[in-house]
């Protein structure tokens, strides 16, 4: 099975079996090593109850397109673009649903690179061509030529080394850390990683369980959240960290239980960026508060503002030379990991943030708390995204300077927004802050007025 509709802006993701199966895995895989001819590629999987089965299927699909797949076994999403880096590789597979519900499946696909193949960048034409695979009569055999092996890799070494080397272990303290794996992938690949961390972790759901017994692993939604903020205060804990179901994301929360914004985190980040690089550019996406470029600037460096989505961000880093992004969704890139997006490495430098800071996370983030005021994403469904942001742009546009860069956005002094349009639902998406809690209420109260009439 092959729904169409499985095909997302930046992957493959459906419910299992009834839009994406194994068929339609083999189908993806090979259009995939059709479309782009890559000689060797990397599949890695998850731990979702369907994912070996899927992955075996990729791994077919590949090698009867002719590929040769290094086969990482269970593994974190990032280790897959890790693998496609340190290798050398053509190109990758990670076959997730990374924070999606336990009845879902899906495929993360990469080039050369790690570059993501998404809607802009060659996945329409493997949708169409995995399509037209999958329509073909069972038993197909694959298209002439030479059928690719599959040979097992290791890569679990030389990951380790590398996400150990973005800090310096030796001034981390012996921090008392609470670790929400959500029974996904974090619990397999943050126990090699631990052990070499003078750090106490609290690991809650450390077991891999494709069927989630705990909560749905997506720390996003507040419901997800629960837990990490309430054991983190009982713990005394100096901070806590969830992990999405494939590991790439992570989500803070400071020791007082409050949920950390993945801008303010993303600022925090650059603070330590720019120690070790002085002058660095770094990118942030339009949704973030003004603590973001007003931090790099600070501390000497470069901010880029770019749109929202891990193909635009990777790019862009690339074109720059940028050494980190960061987004609101708490996807943190990072150059001298082939500008992929990691949640392990992010975990890594908030230990060694608030070891070398010597106070409280809480504390750290005060000024942040105390000058910028941000409404977080507000999600309203509209019945047509272009005349609302056209409405937007007329109430709004004489207030500030306005940008089309991703959707709309409009910075005045005092106060500003970003209103994009989702890929996928008839929804748009407000951020908003302000210099003070009142006009930030104020203004989004407005703006939703407006979005809702």
């Amino acid at each position: 099975m092959l729904d169409p509709k499985a095909f997302k802006a930046y992957d493959v993701r459906g419910i299992y079996p009834q839009e994406l199966d194994e068929e339609g895995a083999y189908a993806v895989a090979r259009a995939y090593v059709e479309h782009f001819e890559p000689r060797r590629i990397a599949v890695g999987r998850d731990m979702r109850l369907s994912s070996p089965a899927m992955a075996e299927a990729a791994m077919r699909g590949a090698t009867d397109a002719g590929a040769d797949v290094v086969d990482l076994g269970m593994v974190g999403t990032e280790m897959v673009y890790f693998a496609v880096g340190a290798l050398s590789l053509d190109g990758g597979i990670a076959v997730t649903a990374s924070h999606n519900p336990k009845d879902y499946t899906g495929m993360k696909i990469v080039r050369r690179g790690a570059l993501p193949v998404g809607g802009e960048s060659g996945l329409r034409e493997v949708r169409d061509r995995a399509l037209a695979i999958a329509a073909m009569p069972q038993g197909v055999s694959p298209r002439a030529g030479r059928k690719g092996q599959v040979a097992r890799y290791d890569i679990w070494p030389a990951y380790v080394e590398r996400v150990l080397s973005f800090v310096d272990v030796s001034a981390i303290r012996p921090l008392t850390v609470v670790i929400d794996a959500a029974n996904g992938m974090a619990g397999t690949m943050l126990p090699p990683i631990l052990e070499r961390l003078p750090v106490k972790a609290v690991r809650c759901f450390f077991e891999p369980d494709g069927s989630f017994p705990h909560h749905e692993p997506n720390p996003l939604l507040p419901e997800n959240r629960a837990f990490i903020v309430a054991r983190t205060v009982e713990e005394g804990a100096d901070f806590g960290v969830a992990f999405d179901g494939d590991a790439d994301r992570c989500f803070f929360v400071d020791d007082s239980g409050e949920f950390v914004p993945g801008d303010f985190a993303t600022a925090l980040f650059a603070e330590l960026i720019l120690a070790k690089e002085p002058g660095a550019k770094i990118i942030y996406d339009v949704r973030a508060s003004w603590a973001v470029p007003e931090t790099i600037e600070r501390l000497g460096g470069i901010p880029i503002v770019s749109r929202v989505g891990h193909a635009f961000i990777k790019h862009r880093m690339r074109a720059e030379g940028a050494a980190f992004a960061g987004e609101v969704s708490g996807h943190y890139y990072f150059r001298d990991f082939f500008q992929a997006d990691s949640g392990v490495i992010p975990f890594l430098l908030m230990c060694e943030l608030v070891s070398r800071r010597g106070e409280s996370l809480s504390a750290i983030l005060r000024p942040f708390r105390e000058r910028y005021f941000i409404t977080g994403e507000i999600n309203v469904q509209v019945a047509d995204q272009a005349l609302k942001i056209q409405e937007l742009k007329e109430r709004f546009g004489r207030e500030g300077r306005v940008s089309h860069l991703d959707g709309i956005s409009v910075e005045a002094s005092d106060w500003k927004l970003n209103v994009r349009p989702s890929n996928t639902e008839p929804l748009l998406r407000l951020n908003l802050e302000a210099r003070s809690r009142e006009l930030m209420e104020r203004k989004r109260d407005e703006v939703l007025a407006v979005l809702r009439s």
